[in-house]
């Protein structure tokens, strides 16, 4: 009867059976019966009023493109309500639990409790501690106990030891630490060393630890805070366990009761043995601190043990999920009803039979109604084909192997038969369904043979791909638009491969170590292989769809094996699978939101699409999915248009991502290792369904501009650091009067010349990561200086407009904290936050991918800002001073004079000011709109420096008086050392000589070494001679020197002028 009922109900999964709304009680008639079915503004809510375990609950629910209600969603949870309310549903329901995973173990309550335990401190390795009790012979052993590792210790260590008399190494629990901080448990029976394989994290907190061994089955297990973690046999069944031996913690026995090695450090309590296997539920009690019906053999209590000094006594405190309730731990989230308007909620075992609701999208379910309707009304082809094939009116969810077999048999005839037809949307809401549904037939449903059962699996398999690959072909692209309401998407399908693969993939490799399976549009590979220390990965690659074409392909790298094997596992197999046609189905008007890479305006992003085929790996260890790097290259599918081109982003499908929407692309734990001309290579820490997004950009600038531009700013960049180093080396030759103006000035010039410099040199440094990261670093760190100085030239520029009251001194040692100070800081921060993500991928630069950009363009953005409004203030000064000027001229001249000086007092401070301040950078957030601003921001600040050269040297007025200074003092001392001294004694051919009197120049070198006090009487004389060279003067000084006044004249006649 209740096989009846089941199989009845089942038939909502291809055939939606829906009741409609409660109506209103008319005058003289009965009551409608309750309604099955209850629809909000939002939600519809489906009672499926016959009892299932949480797992099976969950996939009929999928199956309907639904699931459980969420126990933490009040609308959701109104909704059930008024539904249990129609139908008078009493009993509790399953709900999901979205903070969790379904079927994880859930706390029934939240308790704790104090235990005695044993320290054992790093600071020795003598520490142990003897259990005083004499253990019988044993045929069947549990051992459970608490543990804290110490977190800073790291080789391997024995939990405990038992060792016989006769055998030492009888029965031991080692651990150690693997390089990903996860502590490795392995367990040794007869003297037989078991993998490291269970684990839990090294986080310093308390795991309860059980391991059970049984000698009739030869089975054993290790449990790791209530879940089986490893399990297998191969221990010796032939004896039991020794009796009369001594169970040591802490320490490994060498030698019977002594010896010690491979202590153990942190701390131990409740330990507990039994004489018999502990089944999972006793062992999920156990770690709730829920006592078992077992009789335990030996009891956790310090009196019945004997330590070494160095182990010391201490108190824990434990949370314990369910203290003194007798009841297993494994539960799954139930809904018990409502109390003073709250729901109840509670925790029953998974595996227990319960009603349960399922819960979908209203227009989903609207739709899903309106096809089921018209699949009623107007069965197709390809359903009147399936009907006819099973001999039934109805099709209804597979319930094992064996119809599952039989059901996807039928689709297969149907679709050859229909072939010409095609299938219809509502057909492949049919298939879809199908194929969720036996993803989640469970094994231990199919009675037949071994031998019988791997043909069947093997053609169900077959069967499978088959019909998924008819509803993913590129000929029904056009028609998942038309269930996009329904379905998800054609990642739905790919989801029900991984699931139903995955679970096969024992059954699969019963004989055959390789199995491949293969349609137009999926290639599925099964590979299995043992592992050992020279283990590599076998390549998986897609079919040759194209020729001169890369392959799909990919390998687990040899590391990551190696890493599997050192771990324990002995087996591994892969699940290898690749979709062709998955592409086309995503249309490129849904565009796929992922962070630009290009972000340097030569190019403008347009959108990011689907550019590859799917492919898809899960790794299982011993049967048991684990996780593994992955490499893999994929063959570009898209054509860059006339005027776009494509960069690749390496991405997997995350169906955790948006759980509703199915899931949605991701790129955390994925890298381009290299791009290619018309394939990607990728590199991915986990295992998933990958693929590539390429980015579409519209190219702003052709080849020709790129290049033009890229031999422009190396030329720029050239020019500007000779007109730098000319610049410096003029201020410091000529002698410019010192200034806090000057140097700044020669700060800002140092600063920028280096940054320059290092450009000019990055594009041959990006072939070494470490020269180009230290490139990158150094770049950041003089561009910074260099705006850091541009800033400080605001500065000093605004305390020359606006009065402000410090000393030179005191202002130059803030200048410096500016100018060198912040930018080593901003590089030491963005260092030591974002040291991995620091560099970009292509050039030495900063990252443009994530927020290491922003420790340059950030501080950039704060000194244009600040120096725009300095600049400004400098205009409104000099402005407001040439109209001053302008009301002294005449009425005639002032209208012309005050145009032309308002114009000149505009255009004069912005010219001077703009190499300076930086202000020219201002046009590189305009570059991506025209290549002609590509070409105006190269020319202003590539040439920068030539700039800075023509007005801060050429044309700089101190500059230019010092160099006349200098050529003055050479013509001086040239005259000097080229003349002799002459005879002045009267002569009859000597001509008529001039006197005059003048008073000493200041630029006479002697008159700067003589110059004194007034008081002191100098008088100069100078002679014009006409026998020496035209236009020459003989000069003469008298000094006062002490006693006499004495008048001594010297002439000096230029020899050979």
């Amino acid at each position: 009867m209740a096989a009846a009922l089941r199989t009845g109900l089942l038939l909502f999964s291809i055939v939606v059976v829906c009741e409609s709304e409660p109506t209103p009680n008319r005058a003289g008639e009965s009551q409608e019966p309750a309604s099955l079915v209850h629809l909000t503004s939002l939600w519809a809510f489906q009672l499926i009023n016959t009892s299932l375990p949480f797992s099976r609950a969950q996939s009929f629910c999928r199956g309907q493109f639904s699931s459980l209600p969420s126990s933490d969603q009040e609308d959701e949870l109104e909704g059930v309500h008024e539904l249990l309310q129609q139908t008078g549903v009493s009993s509790p329901i399953w709900v999901q639990d979205s903070s969790k995973a379904p079927s994880k173990p859930l706390a029934l309550s939240r308790q704790y409790l104090k235990f005695s335990a044993l320290n054992f401190p790093k600071e020795s390795r003598d520490g142990f501690a003897r259990v005083n009790f004499s253990f019988p012979a044993l045929s069947s052993i549990s051992v459970c106990v608490r543990v804290q590792w110490d977190p800073q210790w790291g080789d391997v260590s024995t939990i405990f030891s038992y060792a016989a008399l006769v055998f030492t190494n009888e029965f031991q629990l080692r651990s150690q630490v693997d390089n990903q901080g996860r502590i490795l448990l392995a367990l040794i029976i007869h003297g037989k060393h078991m993998p490291y394989k269970a684990s839990f994290p090294n986080d310093g907190a308390w795991h309860h630890i059980c391991i059970t061994w049984g000698q009739a089955s030869g089975q054993w297990a290790i449990y790791v805070d209530g879940e089986r973690k490893d399990a297998g046999r191969g221990a010796d069944t032939s004896r039991e366990i020794h009796g009369d031996g001594i169970l040591i913690l802490g320490q490994d026995q060498d030698s019977f009761g002594g010896n010690f090695t491979e202590p153990f450090f942190g701390n131990v309590t409740d330990l507990n043995v039994w004489n018999s296997s502990l089944e999972a539920r006793h062992v999920r009690a156990l770690f709730g601190c829920s006592p078992v019906s077992r009789e335990v053999l030996f009891s956790w209590s310090l009196e019945h043990l004997s330590r070494h000094d160095v182990v010391r006594d201490m108190e824990a405190v434990l949370f314990c999920p369910a203290k003194d309730q007798q009841m297993e731990l494994q539960g799954c989230r139930t809904l018990h009803g409502w109390s003073n308007q709250q729901p109840v909620l509670g925790l029953t075992d998974c595996s227990d039979p319960l009603p349960f609701i399922c819960r979908s999208n209203k227009e989903r379910f609207l739709k899903m109604k309106t096809i089921g309707d018209l699949r009623d009304s107007q069965p197709t082809a390809f359903m009147s084909h399936i009907l006819t094939h099973a001999n039934k009116t109805q099709v209804s969810a597979p319930s094992s192997l064996v119809e599952a077999s039989v059901q996807l048999d039928s689709c297969v005839q149907a679709l050859e038969e229909t072939e010409e037809e095609g299938l219809h949307p509502v057909d492949m809401v049919s298939i879809i369904q199908l194929l969720s549904q036996t993803a989640d037939v469970p094994l231990d449903t199919d009675p037949a043979p071994a031998n019988q059962s791997e043909g069947r699996v093997q053609k169900l398999s077959q069967d499978f791909i088959s019909v998924a690959d008819s509803v993913i072909s590129q000929d029904n692209a056009h028609k998942w638009q038309a269930i996009k309401e329904v379905v998800n998407g054609p990642m739905d399908v790919v989801k029900s491969i991984d699931r139903l693969v995955t679970s096969l993939s024992s059954r699969l490799m019963d004989e055959k170590p390789h199995v491949t399976i293969q349609s137009p549009n999926i290639k599925l590979e099964v590979q299995q292989q043992t592992l050992d220390e020279a283990s590599t990965g076998p390549n998986f690659c897609g079919p040759d769809t194209e020729p001169q074409a890369a392959l799909d392909c990919l390998s687990v790298p040899q590391h990551s094996l190696q890493e599997l094997h050192n771990n324990g596992f002995q087996t591994l197999t892969l699940v290898n699978t690749w979709y062709g046609s998955l592409r086309p189905l995503f249309p490129p008007e849904e565009n796929i939101s992922i962070v630009p890479t290009v972000t340097d305006g030569s190019q403008r992003y347009l959108g990011t699409v689907l550019g590859s085929s799917v492919i898809s790996t899960t790794v299982l260890g011993d049967e048991q999915p684990v996780s593994a790097a992955v490499h893999f290259h994929l063959h570009h599918r898209t054509q860059s248009l006339t005027g776009t081109v494509h960069h690749p982003v390496c991405a997997y499908w995350d169906f955790e991502l948006m759980p509703e929407s199915g899931g949605w692309w991701s790129t955390k734990g994925c890298e381009v290792i290299s791009k290619h001309y018309g394939y990607t290579v990728c590199f991915c820490n986990h295992t998933t369904n990958f693929a590539l997004l390429l980015q579409v950009y519209e190219v702003q600038w052709s080849p020709e501009h790129q290049r033009a531009l890229e031999v422009l700013t190396f030329i720029g960049c050239g020019v500007s650091l000779c007109g730098l180093l000319f610049t410096f080396v003029l201020f410091i030759a000529v002698g410019v009067p010192k200034s806090d103006r000057t140097t700044v000035h020669k700060n800002l010039i140092v600063a920028l010349a280096v940054a320059q410099l290092l450009l000019m040199c990055s594009e041959k440094a990006s072939a070494n990561k470490v020269v180009c990261f230290l490139v990158t670093a150094l770049l950041h760190l003089f561009y910074m200086a260099s705006f850091s100085w541009m800033l400080v030239e605001g500065l000093l520029l605004w305390s020359k407009v606006v009065s402000v009251n410090i000393s030179e001194d005191r202002r130059m040692k803030v200048y410096y904290a500016i100018g060198w100070g912040l930018p080593v800081l901003i590089v030491g921060v963005t260092l030591a936050v974002s040291v991995d993500e620091y560099t970009a991928e292509e050039r030495c630069w900063l990252n443009v991918k994530n927020d290491t950009i922003w420790a340059f363009v950030g501080p950039v953005i704060f000194v244009l800002a600040v120096n725009s409004v300095v600049l400004c203030r400098v205009v409104m000064v000099t402005v407001s001073s040439a109209r001053r000027r302008t009301k002294m001229l005449s009425p005639s001249s002032a209208t012309k004079m005050q145009t032309f000086d308002l114009t000149w007092a505009v255009t004069r401070p912005v010219l001077i000011l703009l190499p300076v301040l930086g202000l020219t950078w201002l046009c590189g957030v305009l570059v991506h709109l025209s290549v002609a601003l590509a070409y105006v921001f190269i020319l202003l600040n590539a040439f920068q420096g030539l700039y800075i050269f023509l007005v801060y040297a050429v044309y700089n007025s101190e500059v230019r008086n010092a160099i006349k200074r200098i050529k003055e003092k050479r013509k001086a001392l040239s005259f000097t050392n080229c003349s002799q001294p002459g005879s002045f004694l009267p002569s009859q051919r000597a001509p008529v000589t001039s006197w005059g009197r003048y008073p000493p120049t200041p630029s006479s070198p002697e008159t700067s070494e003589t110059s004194g006090p007034p008081s002191s009487a100098s008088t100069s004389l100078v002679i014009k001679n006409e026998s020496f060279r035209n236009e020459s003067f003989v000069s003469f000084s008298m000094r006062p020197s002490s006693g006499n006044q004495v008048v001594q004249l010297t002439g000096f006649k230029p020899s050979g002028c």
